[in-house]
């Protein structure tokens, strides 16, 4: 005899598996940065072609903003929020200065736009968002 769950032969992707999925604003920069070194940093927006009208790649495997990042880390999607992906938006966004300055406001999109403006600073790589994102994991554990 089985049950209705032995016999269901759905298989969940990784990424969107539950137990893959952060808990915590550390968890989530941990997994942002794993995003992040593995499809690399994109700067101007959330993911090239936004529109899909040159590419046929799934947006969670295209590079990425940090905010991106962040969201696709909580959602599995890049466009996707979550209270645990805006939670750590905005604790990163207080952390950063973009030309000697914090953000702006205190609304989610303008901490975004904090984030994403220091994601797209010209000498911004990969592996110095990468780096923040770690740092920031670190800091967060030790608060």
């Amino acid at each position: 005899m089985t049950t209705s769950s032995q016999t269901s032969s759905r298989v969940t992707p990784l990424h969107r598996s539950p137990q893959a999925a952060p808990t915590t604003v550390p968890g989530v920069y941990r997994a942002a940065a794993r995003i992040l070194a593995a499809n690399g940093l994109y700067q101007g927006d959330h993911v090239p072609d936004a529109m899909d009208r040159e590419m046929c790649i799934p947006h969670f495997l295209r590079p990425m903003s940090i905010v991106a990042a962040l969201k696709c880390a909580t959602t599995g999607d890049p466009h996707r929020t979550s209270l645990l992906s805006d939670e750590a938006i905005a604790v990163l966004a207080l952390r950063l200065e973009v030309d000697g300055e914090g953000p702006l406001y205190g609304g989610i999109f303008d901490l975004e736009a904090h984030v994403d403006a220091w994601g797209d600073m010209e000498s911004r790589t990969t592996e110095s968002a990468v780096a923040m994102l770690e740092r920031a994991a670190e800091m967060a554990v030790a608060a």
